[in-house]
């Protein structure tokens, strides 16, 4: 399978959007997506972008796509995080996944980070043999926290 990994630009919008909606039906959350093209345009190529994109490219078809963002931890100081790394379903087992996964560690290690966070889903197996194949930890005895746009409006209303 011949395929490519580069940089995404603000015309491959579309196709990561397209990818983004197929990972939410994989993990059974399809209504769960509100980002709009707009949203990752502006977001991702605007003065201070909020993320960086990768794709994979095969057959002149975005097939894949990585975003990752900058974080820093207090331990360790300079991080990034991969929100998703994501291979269309019929694309999957040819190695694209683990090419955009190469594609972030080369980014993050440019970077000089110390450490790349992600979260996977438990029940998502072929990701999770992938990451520990790789050399990553799958942190077991963590729970991830998240305070949605309810919750905030809810939290800060409360502060009166």
């Amino acid at each position: 399978m011949n395929f490519t990994i580069r940089d995404a630009t603000k015309n491959d919008m579309p196709s990561v959007l397209a990818l983004i909606k197929e990972l939410a039906e994989f993990e059974k959350e399809a209504d769960a997506v509100e980002v709009t093209i707009n949203d990752l345009q502006k977001d991702g190529f605007g003065d201070q972008p909020a993320f960086k994109c990768f794709v994979a490219e095969a057959n002149n078809k975005v097939q894949g796509t990585a975003i990752v963002y900058n974080r820093f931890s207090t331990w360790k100081g300079k991080i990034i995080h991969l929100e998703d790394l994501i291979v269309s379903q019929k694309m999957r087992g040819h190695g694209i996944g683990t090419a955009l996964l190469d594609k972030v560690v080369m980014y993050g290690h440019k970077l000089g980070v110390k450490r790349i966070n992600w979260e996977v889903l438990d029940w998502n197996k072929g990701a999770i043999k992938l990451y520990e194949a790789k050399g990553a930890k799958i942190l077991r005895d963590w729970d991830v926290v998240h305070l949605d746009e309810k919750g905030i409006k809810n939290y800060i209303s409360k502060l009166g």
